[in-house]
């Protein structure tokens, strides 16, 4: 919000949150407090005929209006519709991963229960089964034989009808990562690398992420940089841009690119000391180039970051850890090295978890 005050816009903000709204109310120059429908999003169009729409900032519920935000003729700020649409098709995403020899899991897409066992023989057990389009991993599952498919696709299918299933070839044992960035059109910036302390299988939300990666090594943090450009380059970014990646065998493979503002960003911001949704948000507008800004990065040692659960509250909720995200919120912690009895503790369970 201090960001479109300081390019010269009226900010106004569009948030259903009462945690968030309760601190930083007054932040905009309106606040509309209001459910994320697209109903109450046309109206507030309708009424206030913005001069453009930043979604980056919104999640991945926010990048599910893009589309229709667009057609109503408004613009939308940063990266493109069809950009962001390249990102969240994975038919799209992969043939474009392609383009630039980047490598990344077997995929398939089915409509059918025939066809995702069809795709899963033909790509490779384990496999990785999910609806296109969804917010926090919604009905994911990784399972392992033509049986499991058939269950995961009608509960799929069940509860989210008409929903194009994607299938990837699941990379068992590996290691997890992610790189944060801007992009202006020009300049390319690295936010940070983030490491994930548990093994793959676990949605990034409620893993550990440690920052700066500690176990990587300098190849593979080359690449994955590397990679990142180039598919931000290639996608006409405008903004942010959050990287998923698995790492085997010494391999570098890109999972999937979320065109957005991640959950990392303010965590990569608090540990550096450095305002990188200041900075994206005039770079969306605009405003500025990523030359305009130093980037000197204030971390001694590692920033780890924590997710929060809330099995308290919800005791009948399955607590089992998979690609489906359950946590509510996340937490950071500083320590000074890898002797640090809370990091070898962490890092002693995720062994136990490869053991089993």
């Amino acid at each position: 919000m201090l960001a479109i005050k300081e390019a010269g816009y009226e900010a106004i903000m569009l948030n259903c949150n009462p945690e968030t709204v309760s601190t930083d109310f007054d932040m905009a120059d309106k606040l509309y407090f209001e459910p994320v429908y697209w109903e109450h999003v046309r109206e507030l169009i309708e009424y206030e005929k913005p001069a453009g729409v930043i979604v980056q900032l919104g999640g991945q519920t926010a990048l599910k209006l893009a589309e229709k935000i667009k057609d109503m003729g408004v613009e939308i700020i940063g990266t493109s519709f069809d950009s962001m649409d390249i990102a969240e098709d994975r038919g799209r995403f992969s043939d474009m991963l392609k383009d630039l020899g980047i490598p990344y899991p077997e995929y398939g897409t089915a409509w059918t229960v025939d066809e995702a066992i069809e795709v899963a023989n033909r790509v490779g057990y384990p496999v990785l089964v999910r609806p296109s389009y969804v917010l926090g991993g919604q009905r994911m599952r990784i399972v392992i034989n033509d049986e499991e498919v058939e269950k995961a696709v009608v509960s799929l299918l069940k509860h989210i009808p008409g929903n194009k299933i994607l299938i990837d070839h699941f990379l068992d044992r590996c290691q997890e990562a992610e790189v944060d960035a801007i992009f202006d059109g020009e300049n390319f910036h690295v936010m940070g690398v983030m490491e994930h302390i548990e093994p793959a299988g676990i949605h990034s939300g409620d893993s550990h992420a440690m920052l700066p990666a500690f176990n990587l090594t300098p190849m593979e943090v080359t690449t994955m940089e590397h990679y990142a450009e180039k598919i931000a380059r290639a996608l006409n970014i405008k903004g942010l841009i959050n990287i998923q990646f698995a790492i085997k065998d010494g391999n570098v493979f890109v999972i999937e690119a979320n065109p957005r503002a991640s959950r990392t960003t303010p965590f990569i911001a608090k540990a550096y000391q450095i305002p990188y949704l200041n900075i994206a948000t005039k770079v969306m507008l605009g405003a500025n180039k990523l030359t305009d800004f130093k980037f000197e990065k204030n971390l001694k040692g590692f920033a780890i970051k924590e997710p929060v659960f809330s099995f308290d509250k919800f005791p009948n909720v399955n607590k089992e850890l998979g690609p489906e995200m359950k946590s509510t919120g996340e937490a950071i912690r500083f320590i000074k090295d890898l002797k640090d009895p809370y990091f070898r503790q962490l890092y002693k369970d995720r062994s136990m978890f490869l053991s089993k």
